[in-house]
């Protein structure tokens, strides 16, 4: 049985797509842990490149020029557009900056549309500067409150032409840029700062280039981190059913975080904030997720460009393993970029699931034997992007967001379980949601990037079989959104409704009531101009709901922040204000001990 309920203040609207900000493809700094280093990593450059003529890969990673390029033009054609080349430096770097995530490194379309000149040609250069301006109905968002109109002009221009190839990275210069700031064994062995340390809030400043650690008791703000370009997602050791991390480390405590540069960071909570960095390396030139096995002796980032994952030694960050994900997708397909969205720690089982995007396929990938990973592809649906596990640790609910699919892997088995048809479309749950419904039990939800809809299902095959991996609930939001978040404690699910043009509705998150399934509050987070709200996190005890008010705009400075509600009465507590685009929030309690 399927329940629609339309109880929003608005019309649905249908702009989608994930905001495309893919990072550039940039070298590691020789300082990066200086504050001069930080501020020209924020910038990402795109990797270097011969002339748009040539399609061979670049053969290494170049910093950021200090100066533009003599300026001789570059063309693609004897049709097609041309630019000067200090104008398609610049254009790539922004292209790589805030397109890439969506599009491709080669533009071939992924949650985002091709890119290619065989389809930018045809529409044109001044219907593209529209597009990219206005955005499009179920397509992408206005980038007018981001580029300038010069730099909508030259990026319009840029995707006319053929895509430069990136270089690729080896183990060698993986190994070469990893950095030491605290040596392991001057680690401390208990908390130095007297804080409730698992009650911490890790808070990603994206445009900042800052990781920012929040005491989720006294609400304040006591460290922000340099962690490299837009990091995209951050997580520690988690509480396993079988493993126990090494040498007896309290899981939460270690942190590590993946950066749209592809830096890995590891974060020591029990330090003082000037001592919590204590290890770096870069794994890719642009990537999106990390994990931590089981047992806290490896931690595994995926790389967008190259497309591969690679397995590092957790304590040392030194990188000891390469796997190219490379290959032939679910159509029969070889594809040369097949970027991994999508990394987890499996809670019951000595393995990784590593979502190979374009391929369609999860990847579960046992780590016993780090010669010899035990790895089973399981072909699925495309584009796979991010996801979250069931209840029991079992199963794990990924968005094919170009199909319109959650898939559904059972871990145990090593197999595909199912695949739900969404309504709404680009499915995209974030960090996801389960909680019990009165009426069909267990359940799980995602938003969607297409649609104002939170879509329900059961996941609970065990207990409620007739449920299982359908649809019970399908509840009207105002706006397309990109993440919803509940507590077992509370008696509501929240999501946002960042795709939706409209500043009233993007500034809003919506309460859902856990009982009927139906809107109860929709609550204005900010009304400043140029902001958004987004992302949903609960406290430790479940009793406060904590969401980022993000500066799009003004993204440079710290005016973006953090509101908290009382997550009973739904009423506003305070504000964590001096934070630049926080995005990701992460209760260290709650994701240690899976609490979704």
């Amino acid at each position: 049985m399927i329940e629609s309920m339309n109880k929003g203040l608005y019309k649905r609207a249908t702009l989608s797509v994930a905001i495309a900000f893919a990072v550039g493809l940039t070298g590691c700094s020789d300082s990066g842990d200086s504050e001069k280093s930080t501020q020209t990593q924020a910038k990402a450059p795109a990797p270097a490149a011969t002339t748009v003529a040539q399609s061979a890969p670049a053969k290494a990673p170049a910093a950021a020029p200090s100066a533009p390029a003599a300026a001789h033009v570059v063309k693609t054609s004897s049709a097609g557009p041309t630019m000067s080349e200090a104008d398609f430096e610049k254009a790539k770097t922004l292209y790589f900056q805030r397109c890439a995530g969506c599009h491709g490194v080669l533009r071939k379309g992924a949650t985002g549309k091709n890119l290619e000149p065989k389809s930018t040609l045809e529409l044109g250069q001044e219907r593209l500067e529209k597009i990219i301006t206005y955005g499009t109905e179920g397509g992408m968002n206005n980038f007018d409150d981001i580029f300038s109109k010069e730099e909508i002009s030259l990026v319009s221009t840029y995707i006319q032409m053929e895509p430069p190839v990136p270089p690729e990275m080896t183990l060698q210069m993986m190994k070469d840029r990893t950095k030491t700031h605290i040596k392991p064994e001057d680690y401390p062995t208990k908390p130095m700062h007297g804080r409730n340390w698992k009650n911490f809030f890790v808070v990603i400043e994206r445009d900042a280039g800052k990781v920012a650690i929040i005491d989720g008791d006294k609400h304040e703000v006591i460290a922000h981190l340099d962690s490299g370009y837009a990091v995209h997602v951050i997580k520690a050791t988690e509480h396993h059913a079988t493993e126990h991390p090494v040498g007896g480390v309290e899981a939460g405590r270690f942190w590590y975080s993946i950066g749209r540069d592809g830096k890995m960071m590891k974060i020591d909570l029990f330090q003082t904030p000037d001592k919590m960095l204590v290890a770096e390396t870069q794994i890719a030139y642009d990537a999106r997720d990390v994990a931590v096995s089981g047992d806290g002796k490896y931690v595994i980032g995926g790389g967008y460009w190259p497309p591969h994952f690679v397995i590092a030694d957790a304590v040392t960050m030194e990188p000891l393993k390469v796997v190219s994900t490379r290959g032939v997708n679910v159509d029969g397909e070889y594809v040369n970029e097949s970027r991994v969205a999508a990394i987890y720690t499996t809670p019951n089982e000595s393995s990784f699931l590593v979502s190979a995007k374009e391929l369609g396929q999860m990847w579960q990938v046992g780590y016993k034997d780090l010669d010899n990973l035990d790895i089973v592809k399981m072909d699925t649906a495309k584009y796979l992007h991010d996801g979250f596990f069931d209840p029991s640790g079992r199963y794990f609910q990924i968005a094919a967001n170009a199909s319109n699919k959650m898939v559904v892997v059972d871990t145990k088995e090593r197999k595909l379980e199912a695949m739900i048809d969404t309504t709404g479309k680009k499915p995209h749950p974030g960090p996801g949601a389960n909680w019990m419904d009165p009426k069909y039990g267990p359940v799980g939800g995602t938003t969607h990037l297409g649609t104002g809809m939170v879509t329900v299902w059961g996941n609970d095959p065990a207990g409620h079989a007739d449920n299982a991996w359908k649809i019970v609930r399908e509840i009207e939001t105002d706006g397309a959104g990109v993440f919803i978040r509940t507590h077992p404690t509370s008696d509501y699910v929240w999501a946002d409704q960042t795709k939706n043009p409209e500043p009233e509705i993007q500034q809003s998150v919506q309460v859902i009531s856990k009982e009927t399934g139906e809107i109860v509050k929709t609550i204005r987070v900010t009304e400043e101009e140029g902001k958004a709200a987004l992302h949903m996190e609960f406290n430790q005890d479940g009793s406060e709901v904590w969401v980022s008010v993000w500066n799009r705009s003004d993204n440079k400075n710290p005016t973006g922040e953090i509101v908290i509600y009382d997550a009973k009465t739904l009423e506003e507590k305070t504000r964590i204000k001096g934070l630049t685009t926080p995005t990701g929030k992460f209760n260290v309690y709650n994701r240690t001990n899976h609490v979704t």
